[in-house]
């Protein structure tokens, strides 16, 4: 791995530029986490999934695979800049830009509240003109003056007014990063924070209650281009990753337009593409977001294990698929608009389209999703005591 740094300029703008720092595995096992379980984000087009809501909304195992990134990506900061000073890690989180997101010039520190940001990083997890168009990053002043982003290239450099930068419209696709923001203010650590809420969480609930996932409110998942929660055009972003792959739901229990989301998003479902409906319950739509995103993950792999997979489909009725559709009309109202935002499906789906062809796929995506879901959920466990005890998320290395 090389690295490219500007010495002559360091002093004036101090940035360094790692490509090929993290591995494809780490920015696709990120991509899987990001598109199962974000949010609305703070800026129009922008969508968000940070550490306390993936605690927030049952899925805490998906913390651990964020731990051994931010803790290279932590040593490389504190060796470039020659800190002599303990960092700490202020903010963690996975942020996708879509059609019509951007931001113009500006510093990370750029707001009162912001000012115990001292050092950003953004790590790409994924790549300008393959999964996105637009979207380039730019610094005002200083070299590299533009990144063209590629999945595991990372950049770091101050947050203060030496590195302003901007970021071009993205035109097409989704572009994905994973940022940070370190301190130098331990009152502003993230992780003392985040301890306490796994403690919270998980110290009194055992493995097996802990595999699935629970829905935020709904408001949380509504996107309309002016961000207005009520406003009658727009969608529930669950409700679109799923369409624009080629799926809807069925809730098992009687459900009518008029029911309150936040509700419909706890109830049981069933998927269902086209006029065919899989015989499987799913616990709620995170639920099957997450084994349908980890079926785009993992496809290729499950493949090996699809010869021997019985799964059990039945033809909708004109009532049943009467009511799928008047369940969309609410929450995907605006189709095109979804079909816009999130337009790109994941490369391995483009380059082998017949995996749409029968349902063996999902099926074996279920128990590989459990057994992913419950080696997380056992290294969580193992090491919250150690967390709790340094306020501090880290590798847990025990001695032989």
């Amino acid at each position: 791995m090389s690295e490219v740094d500007f010495e002559p300029q360091i002093q004036h703008h101090p940035r360094i530029f790692f490509p090929n720092l993290l591995s494809p595995h780490e920015c696709t096992e990120l991509e899987f986490i990001h598109k199962c379980s974000s949010t609305v984000g703070y800026r129009p087009n922008v969508f968000s999934t940070t550490l306390s809501h993936l605690i927030a909304t049952n899925s805490s195992q998906f913390i651990i695979p964020f731990i051994p990134i931010r803790e290279r990506l932590k040593d490389k900061l504190e060796e470039f800049f020659k800190c002599e000073f303990e960092l700490f890690i202020e903010f963690t989180g996975l942020i996708s830009w879509s059609r019509g997101a951007s931001i113009g010039w500006h510093s990370d520190d750029n707001r009162p509240y912001l000012k115990q940001r001292h050092f950003s990083v953004v790590c790409y997890l994924n790549t300008y003109g393959k999964d996105f168009n637009g979207g380039l990053f730019h610094f005002q002043d200083g070299e590299p003056a533009t990144i063209i982003p590629a999945a595991g290239d990372v950049v770091m450099y101050t947050a203060d007014d030496r590195n302003i930068h901007s970021v071009d419209e993205i035109t097409d696709g989704e572009r994905l990063t994973l940022a940070l923001w370190f301190s130098r203010d331990g009152s502003s650590d993230e992780d003392t924070k985040l301890v306490s809420l796994l403690s919270q969480h998980l110290l009194y609930k055992n493995i097996a209650s802990s595999l699935l996932p629970l829905p935020a409110s709904s408001n949380m998942y509504w996107f309309s281009q002016d961000q207005a929660s009520n406003d009658q055009f727009g969608f529930n972003i669950c409700w679109a990753r799923l369409h624009i792959l080629g799926y809807d739901i069925y809730f098992s229990q009687d459900t009518s337009c008029d029911s309150d989301v936040s509700e419909l998003m706890l109830k049981p479902v069933h998927l269902v593409r086209g006029a065919e409906l899989l015989d499987q319950e799913f616990a709620n739509i995170l639920h099957v977001l997450q084994v349908v995103q980890f079926f785009c993950w993992k496809e290729s792999a499950l493949q090996t294990n699809m010869s021997n997979i019985d799964c059990k489909v039945v033809k909708l009725s004109d009532e049943q698929i009467a009511k799928i559709n008047g369940l969309n009309s609410v929450l995907l109202n605006d189709v095109d608009l979804a079909s816009r935002i999130f337009c790109r499906r994941p490369s391995n789906l483009e380059e082998n389209g017949s995996i749409y062809s029968n349902w063996t796929g999902i099926v074996a995506a279920i128990a590989a999703w459990e057994d992913y879901v419950l080696k997380l959920n056992k290294q969580i466990h193992f090491q919250l005591p150690y967390w709790r005890m340094q306020e501090s998320l880290y590798n847990v290395q025990l001695d032989a």
